[in-house]
């Protein structure tokens, strides 16, 4: 006898096969607050205030670390989701964020003001966790 036995449709078979209604929950997420700061460096980035139009208030702003920089072991580059690179986390705030990110956890910045004094770009940023 060779015929393939048809898969039952109920118990332990129709939860694995069809889904069987199982529901699976989200894990639970928040967003921490940490620090209200600034972008550094604005006025060092190419083709920042073309850029400004384009950026939203509580856009959410991916930070990456830079531990080879140059100037700053520290270092936190900001960038948009797109991966425009727009500054930096302020010297003088980036050793915690630094350290919570080298220990895994996820840090990034949402856009809370914007102002163009002078031809500078200013962006004040919140900066949080996501836990």
């Amino acid at each position: 006898m060779n015929e393939i036995a048809p898969v039952p449709k109920d118990g332990l078979s129709k939860l694995i096969h069809c889904g069987g209604g199982l529901t699976v929950p989200v894990p639970f997420e928040r967003e921490i607050f940490l620090f209200d700061t600034y972008i550094a460096g604005t006025t060092h980035i190419p083709g920042i205030e073309e850029l400004e139009p384009f950026l939203n208030l509580d856009e959410k702003l991916n930070f990456f670390r830079e531990p080879d920089n140059p100037y700053d072991s520290c270092a936190i580059v900001i960038k948009t989701a797109g991966g425009a690179k727009i500054g930096y986390v302020p010297r003088r705030h980036n050793l915690i964020f630094s350290r919570l990110m080298d220990a895994g956890k996820l840090i990034y910045g949402r856009i809370s003001r914007k102002e163009v004094v002078d031809g500078w770009v200013k962006i004040a940023i919140r900066v949080v966790m996501q836990d």
